[in-house]
């Protein structure tokens, strides 16, 4: 049976997404908020869903991904603030042609190819299983053949781990994922941008991401060398 991604007819011949991968690990709303972020700047998704991650986001907001509903499911969680409140963000149809979904057990999907064009990878939240994969080139799904293709291709690949403590074991994958050109970045939130609430702690990891990844955003307020800055009230928000 033909995957539910998007219809490839009605793509652009010039289109070059970013590849998103969402793993297992807690922080579902970091996720949701790099994908606004990206279809705010413009950019192409192409979207990848571990089946670890779905019971994370089932568990995290209610939320059930499904590969036959995934564009209203979709639509469902990225309008979903990170309190949890629906209806937080608007959702155009629009924004949703963007995105292109691929199932994680479609090892045939254009993305397992380094001929496919892609600008790189993001995998937001990654778990420590994720992380080794990734490190050991298992590709034992979808989201790790990704990473690895991204990698073999020397384009950027960024894995925001958020896992806590680190073991050995773990530290020694994350090592090897530098060493191998991808950008480790921690889901840790600074608090220098004036957060008042859950969501501006979510937007700044997903905004560090976005940086890593060279893509503009106005997800926080950036240091600017004046003390007291994170006083000055609520953080600017471009979405």
């Amino acid at each position: 049976m033909e995957p539910p991604h998007n219809d490839t007819s009605k793509q652009d011949p010039g289109r070059r997404p970013w590849v998103v991968g969402i793993s297992g690990a807690s922080g579902t709303p970091y996720a949701a908020s790099v994908v606004r972020g990206l279809l705010a700047a413009g950019e192409a998704v192409d979207l990848i869903v571990s089946r670890a991650s779905r019971l994370t986001l089932l568990d995290e907001t209610g939320i059930a991904f499904r590969d036959a509903h995934w564009r209203e499911d979709l639509r469902e969680w990225l309008a979903r603030g990170a309190d949890g409140k629906p209806d937080t963000f608007p959702v155009t149809e629009r924004a949703l042609d963007a995105v292109r979904y691929w199932p994680a057990g479609d090892l045939a999907a254009g993305p397992s190819s380094g001929s496919y064009p892609v600008q790189g990878m993001l995998i937001v939240p990654a778990s420590t299983a994720c992380v080794a994969g990734v490190a050991l080139g298992l590709s034992k799904d979808l989201l790790q053949r990704v990473a690895s293709v991204t990698l073999k291709e020397r384009r950027p690949l960024v894995v925001a781990v958020r896992e806590t403590p680190l073991n050995g074991p773990t530290l020694k994958h994350l090592v090897a994922l530098d060493e191998a050109g991808a950008v480790v970045l921690p889901a840790s939130p600074a608090f220098y941008a004036g957060a008042t609430h859950i969501q501006d702690l979510v937007d700044f990891v997903a905004g560090r991401v976005l940086d890593a990844a060279q893509v503009p955003h106005g997800l926080y307020r950036r240091w600017e060398g004046e003390l007291g800055g994170g006083s000055k009230g609520e953080a600017p928000k471009a979405r």
